[in-house]
C-alpha cells in the first residue's frame, strides 16, 4: 500500500451567500482576518475569501452575489461535513455564550467532552460551528495529540467508556516522567 503523509489542513472551502455575509460572519464575529479575496479562479463569476484562523491556516468561502443566507440547518448526506471546529482558549469558550448571543446567535452552552469543552452554534448558512478548547496544555515537546493518544491507552486499560480529566491527567504525568 502507498500511503500519502499529510502536514496539516490546508484550508476548509465553505460555499458562501453574498460577500458581505461571509465578511460580518467570519471577520466581524468570529475574529478573522480577511487576508485577500479574489476570483474563484475555476469559475470567475464567483469570489473566493480568504480568512485567518489565528494559527497560519485559512478557512476560505466562495461568495456570489445572487446568493442569500438560508438559515435553516444544512442538510446531513452520507459524505458531507457534519461542523467544523475552531480552536479557542478557555478563556474565549468562557464568554463565548454571552458574546454570541449579543450577535443574535443562539449555542449550546459549554459541553465538557472530557479532555476539552465544547460550544455549539450555526452560521449565518446554517454550518454546525464549534468551538473547542483543551483542558489541558502539553508538556513541553509534546502536541496535543501525543497526550491524547496516551490517555486513549490509560482509558482502554481502565475499561472506560471516554477520555476523561483522570486519564489525561494520567498521561501528563507518564510523559513528564519519560
Amino acid at each position: 500500500m502507498s500511503i500519502l503523509q499529510s502536514q496539516g489542513i490546508h484550508h476548509i472551502t465553505l460555499n458562501g451567500a453574498d460577500r458581505q455575509t461571509s465578511i460580518d460572519f467570519w471577520e466581524g464575529i468570529m475574529g478573522m482576518a480577511l487576508i485577500f479575496e479574489q476570483p474563484n479562479l475555476d469559475d470567475p463569476d464567483t469570489n473566493h475569501l480568504y480568512f485567518d484562523c489565528g494559527d497560519g491556516s485559512t478557512i476560505t468561502v466562495f461568495t456570489r452575489e445572487d446568493r442569500k443566507p438560508e438559515t435553516s440547518p444544512l442538510p446531513q448526506p452520507n459524505g458531507s461535513i457534519h461542523h467544523i471546529a475552531l480552536w479557542v482558549g478557555q478563556s474565549t469558550i468562557r464568554v463565548a455564550k454571552d458574546r454570541l448571543k449579543t450577535n443574535g446567535i443562539a449555542s449550546s452552552g459549554i459541553k465538557d467532552r472530557g479532555f476539552m469543552d465544547s460550544l455549539y452554534f450555526r452560521d449565518p448558512l446554517g454550518l454546525l460551528v464549534e468551538l473547542a478548547s483543551y483542558k489541558f496544555d502539553p508538556p513541553l515537546g509534546y502536541t496535543h495529540a501525543q497526550v491524547l493518544a496516551r490517555a486513549h491507552k490509560i482509558r482502554l486499560a481502565r475499561g472506560g467508556h471516554a477520555i476523561e480529566d483522570q486519564d489525561v491527567a494520567d498521561a501528563l504525568l507518564k510523559l513528564v516522567a519519560e
